[in-house]
C-alpha cells in the first residue's frame, strides 16, 4: 500500500506552516533631516477591511508620539486615496526608539534614524569632541533588530566614559588585609605565629590582620569584567572601523589599571550596590553601574551582537555646534584673541519686551563670539545641508521653505552683528558639509562666501562658510 503521507499533508493545510519562524518586527530606517517615512498599518494596526487605519490613527499616535518626540520625530497624518496615510517626519536627531500597537500598546516594530552624513562622520566628530556630546539613553523597551544597524562605536563609547567615570569616582574604603610585619599593626594572628614563622626561625616577623583603606575589589573587578566585554565587541564587531579600534584601545588603557581578576556582576548585586549608603560609593556611580547592567542583561550595544538595541538619541545639531566650537577653538589660539562660549552662558543677550505677555524669544545667544583686538567675529554653527547648493542653479531648484531657512539664518546673522559694538564686525554661519563637497568648493575658493556692509561708520562682514563633518573612518 502506498504511503499517504503526501495526500495526510495536503488535507492539513497548517503543516506546512508548523514550524516556520515567527516573522520579524519591522524596523524602519530614516535619514536625519530626511524625506517622511510611511508607515504601513498592517504592522502597527488590526487588520482592516480596506487594509488601512481604521479608527486606530489616534491611538498610533498617543502610543508613539512622546518617544517619537524624544527623537525629534513628528508624525504627520494626511489623508489618501484609501483612508488615512501616517507618515513620520525625521528630524535632526540621531537614534532608535521602538514603536508600539495602535491596539495592544506592545513593542511592534522599531525606527532608526541613521546621519545624512554617515556613521562614520558622526565618529569622527564625536571622537574630535571628546564625546562631549554622547548619546542619551532613553528609559524605554529595546528597539527591535536596531542591535544590527547601529555601529559598535555609537554606544560603547558612552559605556566606556561611564565605566572610566566609575573606576575615577569609587571612593575608597575599608577591608582587611593580612599582611606579615616587622613592626605590629591591628591584631597579631599568634597562632599562625607559633605555628608557622617560630619553628621557621622567623621570630622578627609578625602575620597581621587589620583594616586597610583601599577601593573596593569587587567593584573594580566588575568594571574590569565589563571593559572587557566591550572590548571584546569592539574588536570583533568592529573589522576596519577606526573609531571602534580607537575605541578598544582605550579600554585596553584602562585596563592596566587594574590588577583584580574580572568578576561578572550578578543582578541582584548590582541593585543591591546601588542602594547601599556606605563609604564604598560615591552617588555618582549609579550611570556607571547602570551600564554594567546593560552588559548583564545583554543589551544590544550595536555592532551585531544582539538582534535588538537600547533607545537613544543624539542631537546632531548640538554635536555640530561643540564641532564647530573646537574649530574656532583651535584658530583662537593661533591667531589669539578672547573666546565666549554660548552653551557656557558667555554670550547670552536678553530680550526686555513691552508687553511680556506676547514675547515669543526671550534672548539672544551666539554660539561664539571671538574678540581680538577692535575687530570682533560672531559664529554660528547651523546642522544644515543647502550651503553647497548656494550658486544661482541651486537656489532656483531650492525647495521654498529651505530658502525661507536660509534668509532666517541671514537675518539671525544680522540681529547678532547689531548686538555689538566695535568698529568692524564678521558674522559667519557655518554649515556641515560632505568632506568629499568640502574638497572640491574648497579647491574653486568656494568654501566661504563673503558680502560687506558700511552703517553707522562700521564695517559688517556677513560670512557663509563650510567645514567638512568628519571624514571617512
Amino acid at each position: 500500500m502506498p504511503p499517504r503521507t503526501a495526500s495526510r499533508r495536503a488535507r492539513r493545510p497548517w503543516a506546512s506552516h508548523a514550524f516556520r519562524p515567527p516573522s520579524s518586527k519591522p524596523l524602519l530606517r530614516a535619514i536625519d533631516n530626511g524625506p517622511a517615512v510611511r508607515l504601513n498599518p498592517l504592522n502597527f494596526a488590526p487588520a482592516q477591511r480596506d487594509r488601512g487605519w481604521g479608527a486606530f490613527v489616534d491611538g498610533f499616535i498617543r502610543a508613539n508620539e512622546p518617544a517619537l518626540a524624544r527623537l525629534d520625530c513628528r508624525v504627520d497624518v494626511a489623508g489618501g486615496p484609501d483612508g488615512a496615510v501616517i507618515r513620520i517626519k525625521p528630524g535632526g536627531h540621531t537614534g532608535a526608539v521602538p514603536l508600539r500597537s495602535a491596539q495592544t500598546q506592545a513593542v511592534v516594530g522599531g525606527l532608526v534614524v541613521v546621519p545624512r552624513f554617515e556613521w562614520a562622520g558622526v565618529g569622527r566628530v564625536l571622537q574630535e569632541t571628546g564625546w562631549a556630546a554622547a548619546p542619551e539613553f532613553l528609559d524605554l523597551p529595546l528597539v527591535p533588530g536596531s542591535g544590527r544597524e547601529i555601529p559598535p562605536w555609537v554606544l560603547a563609547g558612552p559605556v566606556i566614559g561611564r565605566l572610566a567615570e566609575l573606576l575615577r569616582t569609587a571612593k575608597r574604603g575599608y577591608r582587611d588585609k593580612v599582611e606579615d610585619l616587622k613592626r605590629p599593626r591591628g591584631r597579631i594572628l599568634w597562632a599562625e605565629y607559633t605555628s608557622e614563622k617560630m619553628p621557621a626561625g622567623k621570630w622578627d616577623t609578625l602575620p597581621c590582620r587589620y583594616s586597610d583603606l583601599a577601593a573596593d575589589p569587587k567593584l573594580r573587578r566588575w568594571i574590569r569584567w565589563g571593559l572587557e566585554r566591550v572590548r571584546t565587541d569592539l574588536v570583533s564587531a568592529g573589522g576596519h572601523d577606526r573609531v571602534a579600534m580607537l575605541l578598544a584601545h582605550e579600554a585596553t588603557r584602562l585596563l592596566l589599571s587594574i590588577m583584580e581578576a574580572p568578576l561578572f556582576p550578578a543582578r541582584r548585586e548590582l541593585e543591591s550596590t546601588v542602594g547601599r549608603r556606605d563609604v564604598l560609593l560615591d552617588a555618582a556611580v549609579g550611570p556607571g553601574l547602570q551600564a554594567l547592567g546593560w552588559l548583564v542583561d545583554e543589551r544590544g550595544l550595536g555592532g551585531g551582537r544582539e538582534l535588538d538595541g537600547l533607545a537613544w538619541t543624539l542631537p546632531l545639531d548640538r554635536l555640530w555646534e561643540l564641532y564647530v566650537a573646537a574649530h574656532v577653538a583651535s584658530v583662537a589660539r593661533v591667531s589669539g584673541g578672547q573666546l565666549f562660549v554660548g552653551h557656557k552662558g558667555q554670550t547670552v543677550f536678553p530680550l526686555h519686551w513691552s508687553n511680556p505677555s506676547v514675547r515669543s524669544l526671550g534672548h539672544l545667544t551666539p554660539d561664539l563670539v571671538l574678540r581680538r583686538h577692535d575687530e570682533l567675529h560672531v559664529f554660528d554653527a547651523k546642522y544644515k545641508a543647502h550651503f553647497a547648493e548656494l550658486d544661482e542653479a541651486g537656489w532656483l531648484r531650492m525647495a521654498d521653505d529651505i530658502r525661507d531657512s536660509h534668509r532666517a539664518d541671514m537675518h539671525q546673522a544680522l540681529a547678532y552683528a547689531a548686538l555689538f559694538d566695535a568698529p568692524k564686525i564678521t558674522t559667519t554661519l557655518v554649515y556641515p558639509l560632505r568632506p568629499s563637497t568640502f574638497a572640491a568648493l574648497q579647491s574653486r575658493g568656494r568654501d566661504v562666501a563673503k558680502a560687506e556692509l558700511l552703517h553707522g561708520g562700521r564695517q559688517l562682514v556677513l560670512e557663509l562658510q563650510g567645514l567638512p563633518f568628519g571624514a571617512a573612518a
